[in-house]
């Protein structure tokens, strides 16, 4: 029986022994599109609808006629960007800062498993974590009381800049070890010679961290950069459980959108569409970043 195996693999014609890793990878390609690319394309097909439950009309692009001049949608994307834009700069700054003590100190080094924790809680825990901390307990409003530094209790989701405050701080505490540990792994990557052949030159640490080590890094942080600046385009539950897009909308995002317009006004075509504007406008902006970070490869 040992020799049937090897011996009925060679009878197999060439045609047949190439195509069986692609045989083998079917099932898992097969899923991956029911995931994704159907989805998708149904999303465009009802984006041409004015869906009304099982109430199917055609409309082709009206949709996006009315989305283009919709207050509400470029309102929601305006907080995106702001709040988006923000959190991620925010979270690399940090994450590099974290990243270059944690590279270089063996004392830090050695903790680096917690930098990663908050990463590991679920979203919709984290925002209630953080929607009790501002709001519901009091938590941060107490602390800044007891330091002097505040006279009263603030109503951190009643105003449109404090609000937008409990979003970014939470999107940055939960997040930011996302990108540290990316950081981490590019430094550790990284010659050591040349590093080595600054220090007996004289450098210091900061100035080869700044002159060697982060132009070696680059390549690595705008790829980081991008696919986090796309996932934050997708930020949904911290709106959803710690503001619910108040005050006034300051803090609808275009998930938020799409879902108060789906899911509460059921509108499903009318956030189909919506839908596929946002994500032809992350392709366009990721892309171009992409490739002006990488022009000519100077990234």
């Amino acid at each position: 029986m040992a020799k049937a195996t090897p011996d009925r693999l060679r009878r197999r014609s060439p045609r047949m022994r190439a195509a069986f890793p692609y045989l083998l990878l079917t099932p898992a390609l097969l899923y991956l599109l029911a995931i994704t690319l159907y989805p998708g394309l149904f999303a465009i097909y009802q984006s041409l609808f004015v869906v009304k439950f099982l109430n199917w009309t055609w409309t082709g692009f009206g949709n996006y006629a009315a989305i283009l001049k919709d207050r509400e949608f470029w309102a929601a994307l305006g907080n995106t960007a702001i709040i988006g834009g923000i959190s991620l700069a925010l979270q690399t700054a940090i994450a590099l800062t974290v990243a270059y003590f944690a590279y270089r100190d063996p004392f830090i080094r050695g903790w680096r498993i917690l930098y990663i924790m908050p990463m590991l809680f679920m979203p919709s825990a984290v925002a209630f974590i953080w929607k009790l901390a501002f709001n519901d307990g009091r938590v941060i409003s107490d602390l800044l009381m007891s330091l002097g530094l505040i006279e009263r209790n603030v109503d951190w989701l009643g105003n449109i800049w404090l609000a937008r405050l409990t979003l970014i701080t939470a999107d940055v505490w939960q997040w930011t070890p996302f990108l540290f540990i990316i950081f981490v792994a590019g430094l550790q990557g990284q010659d050591q010679e040349i590093e080595e052949a600054a220090r007996l030159d004289g450098a210091s640490w900061p100035a080869i961290f700044w002159n060697i080590s982060l132009p070696m890094l680059r390549p690595i942080i705008v790829v980081a950069v991008t696919l986090r600046g796309i996932d934050i385009t997708t930020m949904f539950t911290n709106v959803y459980v710690m503001t619910q897009g108040s005050p006034g909308g300051a803090t609808e995002t275009m998930s938020y959108f799409i879902y108060r317009q789906g899911f509460r006004m059921f509108n499903f075509g009318y956030a189909s569409a919506a839908s596929v504007l946002m994500l032809i406008m992350t392709i366009i902006i990721a892309q171009t970043v992409v490739r002006r970070a990488f022009h000519s490869g100077k990234a």
